[in-house]
């Protein structure tokens, strides 16, 4: 329980300082943090190892259900801007369960996604990433940056809170909410070329989607 409330208060003190990259207020609930790894567990009987990127961990609490489901031979990179939530992270993975008993198979890289080795490609990308946040061209320059790192075949995981947009539109002046529709144009077209499954996280505060993308599928 400690552990957690410091969580908690490392959260909220971020949160604070930097919303644009935090955005949530709390640390994400079980619940959706089961629903984000839902192909970390789900293998569909395949026995090559994983190579996985956790983008935008925070504080782990999405981390903890991929350590907890890592197999033989896994690999998982964190990419991390907030200098607090790495120094958490890594002290995670030097001495708490399930963080330490992965380790061996865990980088952790202290920057922005587009800094990581340009030889990298994953299996499987989960995302914690704010993207209402940001403005459009920068969520078309992540969901881009995400494209080239998955290998084909791959999977990207992302949420959302459900009404978020709508909600935060009621109080955004003319260009906040032409920005909001510009987000939600981007995103409608990453969905519609290649969701391929859809959670619907209501136990999480606040209820969430969770969108699981295949770029270049067929539908």
């Amino acid at each position: 329980m400690s552990n957690w409330w410091s969580e908690v208060r490392t959260f909220v003190r971020e949160y604070r300082t930097n919303f644009k990259h935090t955005g949530a207020v709390l640390p994400s609930g079980s619940s959706l943090g089961k629903a984000l790894t839902r192909f970390v567990r789900k293998r569909d009987g395949a026995t090559a190892p994983l190579a996985i990127l956790e983008v935008g961990p925070g504080t782990g609490a999405v981390t903890r259900h991929i350590a907890a489901s890592l197999q033989a031979g896994d690999v998982l990179h964190l990419s991390e801007l907030n200098t607090s939530f790495v120094e958490l992270l890594r002290k995670r993975f030097d001495h708490q369960p399930p963080f330490c008993n992965v380790a061996e198979q865990v980088r952790v890289f202290h920057g922005p996604v587009e800094e990581l080795p340009h030889d990298m490609q994953y299996d499987l990308i989960i995302s914690g990433l704010p993207l209402n946040n940001f403005n459009v061209d920068e969520v078309e320059h992540i969901f881009g940056i995400f494209q080239k790192l998955l290998k084909p075949g791959g999977t990207l995981s992302f949420f959302e809170y459900i009404g978020i947009r709508k909600v935060r539109a009621m109080v955004s002046d003319a260009p906040g909410k032409e920005r909001l529709r510009g987000i939600a144009r981007c995103m409608e077209g990453v969905l519609q070329r290649g969701e391929i499954h859809r959670d619907h996280v209501w136990p999480n505060v606040p209820p969430a989607y969770v969108h699981h993308v295949r770029f270049g599928c067929d539908k």
